[in-house]
């Protein structure tokens, strides 16, 4: 008999105000004495890369760095990350920063262990050799990828997303969730990566891998997203709204990780990697549409009511088709908020494109978790409702 369930967390989540501040003594439970730590110039220029290094430092650990991540890293940037390392045998790494650097210190780490080139670890169960412990503090409450196995790394001459790893053993150790180092973001980023686990939480919730746990996560996730981005828009500083945003992220990110996403985000790729539209902004665009596209599809339909009721968008007097409406709508209406533009004519998408673009979205791994089939066609005519 196929189990209906099979989930053990794998990430222990520590959360609050100042969690970062025990970073080293975490390290040091796991029996470490090297830290290698992976991080961004950002985090640089806001001292939370010396704040983390003085408390690995102060638990008793050698440190050695790579600041250097970019937005989107490429293979070749997870290349470079493993040449700050060089011979040095740390015994943890540790991911500070947005997604990207997460998803770099992961996919360094995969390299370190296997060898090979990046191309290698695409899709599941290709992590091979002995994987150092990760622990993740996320600077951003977007992706989720502090409690995935997965990393995200853009091929180098395509700028294509890869999924890379997809074992167990890749996801983080420990997740340190601390609400104080998202608060000195910039308002464009809160809304993008805000947006893009909204996303996370409203895709969870009617693919066609979606299961009893990931339910929960998705519905958790969207309630707390839904009732806090504006918040957050409004008031950077509101620590409450910042804690609620981060724990919603991370739980959408443990949908993920039980029900994996579906045709937004593989409208989304293109456009990014087309047109350089920020991932979460091209989910933004994307997700309305996909929505309207799934409503259809009644399990969809009835998935999509669920969180527009527990966002309190509307009733149990409406329709599962109007409820999928006015959650299409309120997704829209958050975008507008947060400053972004949803018509991807104005950001320069063309008729021309969109053959392009729809061969590259069907051909996304997650098109085919989606509830209802996309064909090429059906991306087409999603890419031109977004114009």
């Amino acid at each position: 008999m196929v189990a209906e369930l099979d989930w053990s967390p794998r990430t222990r989540i520590v959360f609050g105000e100042g969690a970062a501040d025990s970073l080293g003594d975490l390290a040091a439970e796991l029996g470490a004495r090297r830290a290698f730590l992976v991080t961004d110039p950002g985090m640089v220029a806001e001292g939370y890369t010396e704040r983390a290094e003085r408390a690995l430092v102060a638990a008793g650990l050698e440190v050695r760095r790579h600041d250097d991540t970019p937005r989107d890293p490429t293979a070749a940037d997870v290349e470079a990350c493993l040449a700050s390392l060089g011979d040095w045998s740390p015994d943890v790494v540790v991911g500070l920063g947005g997604g990207s650097s997460i998803d770099t210190a992961k996919a360094c780490n995969l390299l370190r262990a296997g060898g090979g080139r990046m191309e290698d670890y695409q899709g599941r169960g290709k992590a091979k050799g002995q994987l150092l412990p990760l622990i993740a503090v996320p600077t951003t409450a977007g992706t989720g990828t502090e409690v995935q196995s997965f990393a995200l790394i853009e091929r180098d001459e395509t700028h294509q997303k890869m999924a890379c790893g997809g074992t167990p053993e890749v996801a983080p150790v420990i997740a340190i969730l601390d609400p104080q180092l998202t608060t000195t973001q910039p308002t464009s980023v809160t809304g993008c990566t805000g947006l893009d686990a909204l996303g996370h939480a409203i895709e969870t919730a009617v693919t066609t891998e979606r299961t009893q746990v990931s339910r929960q996560f998705s519905l958790d996730a969207f309630t707390r997203i839904h009732e806090n981005l504006e918040r957050v828009l409004a008031r950077p500083d509101d620590i409450d709204a910042r804690g609620e945003m981060l724990l919603g992220a991370t739980l959408a990110g443990l949908a993920i990780e039980n029900s994996m996403l579906g045709a937004a985000h593989s409208m989304a790729n293109p456009l990014t990697a087309r047109h350089s539209i920020a991932h979460g902004h091209a989910v933004a665009i994307a997700l309305p549409w996909v929505i309207r596209h799934n409503s259809v599809d009644a399990e969809a339909a009835d998935g999509y009511a669920a969180l527009a009721r527990a966002g309190g968008l509307c009733d149990e007097r409406s329709t599962a088709q109007q409820a999928s409406e006015l959650l299409a709508t309120r997704v829209e209406q958050l975008a507008r908020v947060a400053g972004l533009e949803l018509s991807t004519a104005a950001l320069g998408v063309t008729e021309q494109d969109i053959d392009a673009m729809a061969t590259e979205a069907v051909q996304q791994w997650t098109a085919q978790f989606n509830p209802v089939s996309v064909t090429k066609r059906d991306f087409a005519a999603l890419f031109r409702s977004t114009r």
